[in-house]
C-alpha cells in the first residue's frame, strides 16, 4: 500500500518485462517501488508467447539479424539503436538465464517440462524462427514465453528487500518543476488508489513510465485491458515529444470467436509451417510475398484484411494439422488447451483468426538509455519510441528492447542519484471543485465511439477522407471528455477514457503527417513509399492543443 504522500528513490509504473527489469537493475543502490493499475500479471508480458530475439546460432549473424530489422522496419529504424540492441541480444538472454527463467532447450523441445536455469547455457537453447526472421533465433518458453519472464522476474523483485510492489494504483499525472535554469524535471507522480478512492502523491528522484501500448484505443485488440497508452499520455501533457504513433502493429492472427476476448495465435505456429487458408481451403499469402505465410506482420495482416473484404468472410483460417498431433501438443500447449476450450482441435482444426490491434511502434521520445525530453524521468518499453522498430515491429524484438533499455536506464540513474534530491515543496491534489459523476454513460460511450473510429477510419488500409473525419470528430470527443474529467472525481474508467482519446488524437495526427505509405502506415492516396525515411515527430510545446 501506499500513503496519501509517499517517497522513493525510483518510481515505476508498469509491472511488464520492461519495469521489473529495471526494478531489478536499480535495486542495489536505491529504493525502488513498482505500481500496477491492477493485478501486477496484467500487461503485455504474461501474454507474450512468442520469445525473445538474440543471435545465438553460429549459422545466424549480427548483420543478418540487423538486416532483417531493418527491412521489416521499411528503412525508418534507426542505425546506431539497431546496432546497439541487437548486439546485446546475448546480453540480455544471459543474465535472463541467471534470474531463472525457464527457457525450452535442445534437450527438452518437444516436452512439457523446463529446464534447470542454474545448467542451462546459451548453446543448449532452442530457437525457433517467426515472420520477417531469416533465420532461428526466437528463444521461448513452449509458447508461454511472456509468463515464464513475468513470473520468474516478479518472484525475484518480491524477494528483494529494496523493492516494494504496489497493485491497484492507477497513474494520474507527473509532476514536474523547472530548476534554476529553466529545465523541467520530474518530482512524482499524483496516483489513484483504487481502495481509498483518492489521489495520493509520490515524491520520487525519478519516475520511469513502463506502461506498455496504446492498443487498447482500437476496437479489436490482442492487448489486455490495460493498454490505454497510459505512459504516452502523461509524457505528452507533461511537455515530452512522441513520435511515429502512425505506426500501430496489427498481429495477423488472433483467435476469432465470440467468447475468446483478445486470444492471440503466436507467430510461431507459421514458423513451424502452419498455413494461412480462406474458407474453402485456398492458401493466398503467395499472391502478396514471396516469404508466403512468414513475411513481416504489416504484409499478413493486409492480405488478411483484403481476403476478408474481398471475400466478404468474417475470418481466415490457419492450419498447422499438417503436423504431429504430439508436435503441436507439445510446441504449443497453452494456444492448444485454449482453443480446445472453445470447441476448436488444433490437432484436427483449423483455427478461425482475424486482424488485431497488438503493439505500439511509436511512443514518448527516448535516446538508448530510456532518457526523455523530461530529466530525471525515463521511458521503457512498449511505451517508448527507441528507434528501434521503425515503421513495423519485427517479431520479438519487443522484449529484447524491453530488457535492453531497461538496462540503460538503470545505468544512466545510478550515475546521477547521488546529485538529485527530493523536491521540498509538492501541491497535494485538489479535488475541492469536482463532485461524483452521476452520468457515467458518457464515459462508457465515448469509449466505444472512439475504438470504433479508430478502428473504422484509422485502421489496417487508410485514406485521407477517413483519416480528415476521425481528426474532426476526435476533436470533439476530447473537448467532452476533457469537460467531463474537470467537473468530475477520476475513477479508474475515466482515466483511461482521458489517455486513450488524447493518444487517439496523436495518431490520427501522425498518420495525416505522413504521406507515403511505409510498414505499418498504408494509405490508399499515396501508395507509394518515399526514397527518404523520415521520423514522425510531434511535440507538445508546438501543438496549439494539449
Amino acid at each position: 500500500m501506499i500513503g496519501q504522500t509517499d517517497r522513493t528513490d525510483i518510481l515505476i509504473v508498469g509491472s511488464g518485462a520492461a519495469g521489473l527489469t529495471l526494478a531489478l537493475r536499480a535495486a542495489d543502490f536505491s529504493k525502488v517501488t513498482v505500481l500496477s493499475k491492477s493485478d501486477l500479471r496484467e500487461g503485455a508480458t504474461f501474454y507474450a508467447q512468442g520469445g525473445i530475439a538474440a543471435v545465438l546460432d553460429e549459422k545466424d549473424s549480427l548483420e543478418s539479424h540487423i538486416e532483417d530489422t531493418f527491412n521489416a522496419g521499411v528503412g525508418l529504424c534507426n542505425p546506431d539503436v539497431v546496432r546497439h540492441m541487437i548486439s546485446r541480444g546475448a546480453e540480455a538472454v544471459e543474465w535472463l538465464l541467471r534470474q531463472g527463467v525457464p527457457f525450452t532447450t535442445k534437450t527438452n523441445e518437444g516436452k512439457n517440462h523446463s529446464i534447470n536455469p542454474d545448467s542451462a547455457k546459451l548453446s543448449s537453447l532452442h530457437l525457433t524462427q517467426e515472420g520477417g526472421h531469416s533465420h532461428r533465433r526466437i528463444i521461448h518458453a513452449t509458447d508461454a514465453t511472456g509468463k515464464a519472464v513475468f513470473e520468474t522476474l516478479r518472484e525475484r523483485a518480491a524477494e528483494h528487500p529494496n523493492i516494494k510492489l504496489v497493485e491497484e494504483c492507477m497513474a494520474v499525472d507527473l509532476i514536474t518543476q523547472c530548476d534554476n535554469d529553466g529545465k523541467r524535471k520530474c518530482v512524482g507522480l499524483y496516483v489513484f488508489n483504487h481502495k481509498s478512492r483518492k489521489v495520493d502523491v509520490i515524491q520520487a528522484k525519478f519516475v520511469a513510465l513502463a506502461t506498455g501500448g496504446a492498443s487498447k484505443t482500437y476496437l479489436y485488440t490482442s492487448n489486455p485491458d490495460g493498454a490505454s497508452g497510459d505512459g504516452i499520455a502523461m509524457a505528452w501533457r507533461a511537455g515530452c515529444r512522441v513520435a511515429n504513433m502512425e505506426f500501430n502493429q496489427f498481429h495477423p492472427t488472433c483467435l476469432y470467436h465470440p467468447h475468446a476476448k483478445s486470444f492471440l495465435i503466436s507467430e510461431a505456429l507459421r514458423g513451424e509451417g502452419a498455413m494461412l487458408e480462406l474458407s474453402d481451403g485456398t492458401r493466398f499469402m503467395s499472391k502478396f510475398d514471396k516469404r508466403g505465410e512468414l513475411a513481416p506482420r504489416d504484409i499478413v495482416a493486409r492480405a488478411i484484411d483484403h481476403e476478408m473484404k474481398r471475400s466478404g468472410c468474417d475470418c481466415v483460417y490457419l492450419n498447422i494439422t499438417h503436423r504431429q498431433p504430439s508436435f503441436i501438443t507439445s510446441h504449443f500447449p497453452n494456444i492448444y488447451e485454449r482453443c480446445l476450450k472453445f470447441g476448436i482441435d488444433i490437432t484436427k482444426d483449423r483455427i478461425p483468426v482475424v486482424p488485431a490491434a497488438h503493439y505500439t511502434c511509436g511512443g514518448v521520445v527516448i535516446n538508448e538509455r530510456g532518457e526523455t525530453d523530461i530529466d530525471n524521468l525515463y521511458a521503457i518499453g512498449e511505451t517508448s519510441c527507441s528507434g528501434l522498430h521503425g515503421a513495423n515491429r519485427m517479431a520479438s524484438n519487443s522484449l529484447l528492447e524491453c530488457f535492453l533499455v531497461a538496462f540503460g536506464a538503470a545505468s544512466s540513474i545510478s550515475e546521477k542519484i547521488r546529485s538529485v534530491c527530493f523536491s521540498t515543496s509538492i501541491p497535494e491534489w485538489d479535488e475541492s471543485e469536482v463532485t461524483n459523476s452521476d452520468d457515467e454513460v458518457l464515459v462508457s460511450h465515448n469509449w466505444d465511439e472512439i475504438r470504433r473510429l479508430m478502428w473504422n477510419f484509422v485502421g489496417i488500409v487508410r485514406s485521407s477522407k477517413r483519416l480528415k473525419m476521425a481528426d474532426r470528430r476526435i476533436k470533439t470527443l476530447r473537448e467532452e471528455i476533457r469537460d467531463y474529467y474537470r467537473k468530475n472525481r477520476v475513477t479508474i474508467d475515466n482515466l483511461e477514457l482521458r489517455n486513450i482519446a488524447l493518444v487517439a488524437e496523436l495518431v490520427i495526427k501522425c498518420a495525416l503527417k505522413r504521406q507515403e505509405s511505409r510498414g505499418l502506415h498504408y494509405i490508399i492516396d499515396y501508395p507509394k513509399t518515399e526514397e527518404e525515411a523520415k521520423d514522425t515527430v510531434l511535440s507538445p510545446l508546438t501543438s496549439p492543443r494539449n
